[in-house]
């Protein structure tokens, strides 16, 4: 499979608690192999509600974090090739007419995450240089389905709560009420997936 196969295929789209998509099997499985394959940095882990450990502004945890990068691409083939794929006129001309957002001159950003117990997502907007956000989720090894993003309502109550199953995920894309977090929750081992981005600011990737 492949996202462009995915996203004209097996799309499904929900108004509620804010407008969003989620989609059945984006990834092949050697991308699934490749994903579990990464080694992570080790360090300190900090879990105050945030990716990146920065809610004292110092973006503590960005060692830690694995993103696709030219210098790593030949590392990562198959991530490379989504890469390449999200930078494609075909997949970006699907999802800018989805989300109604003109991706022109915008570049892509592919995270690798492994949350470990302890870890937690305060419910947040994003920032208004993310155009799109997605979450793809490898959960081969049987952790808990309820370790899927949780979607609020403007009172910040759960109002959904995303499957965490394998090879699914979903798009959206930021607006005034699109909060979303991580309540805590037990991890057994690993809550792996990827994190996609169509972004303002500057990657080494900017679309075609």
């Amino acid at each position: 499979m492949s996202l462009v196969n995915a996203l004209t295929n097996d799309l499904n789209h929900f108004k509620e608690p804010f407008s969003h998509w989620t989609l059945e099997n984006p990834l092949s499985e050697t991308l699934i192999d490749e994903v579990y394959d990464i080694k992570f940095p080790e360090g300190d882990v900090i879990f105050d509600g945030t990716r990146a450990g920065d809610k004292t502004g110092n973006n503590l945890l960005s060692k830690l974090r694995v993103f696709i990068t030219k210098e790593n691409s030949s590392d990562y083939p198959e991530l490379y090739k989504l890469v390449k794929e999200m930078q494609s006129k075909e997949c970006t001309d699907l999802i800018s007419k989805m989300i109604n957002r003109n991706l022109q001159n915008s570049f892509v950003r592919v995270e690798v995450i492994a949350d470990k117990n302890g870890f937690w997502l305060e419910p947040h907007c994003d920032i208004k240089e993310k155009l799109m956000s997605s979450i793809l989720f490898v959960n081969r090894f049987g952790e808990n389905e309820n370790l899927g993003t949780d979607f609020y309502t403007p009172d910040l109550k759960v109002a959904k709560t995303l499957p965490y199953r394998n090879n699914f995920g979903y798009i959206f894309t930021s607006e005034k009420d699109s909060w979303h977090g991580l309540e805590k929750k037990y991890i057994k081992n690993e809550r792996r997936c990827l994190q996609l981005n169509y972004v303002t600011f500057d990657t080494d990737w900017p679309v075609y």
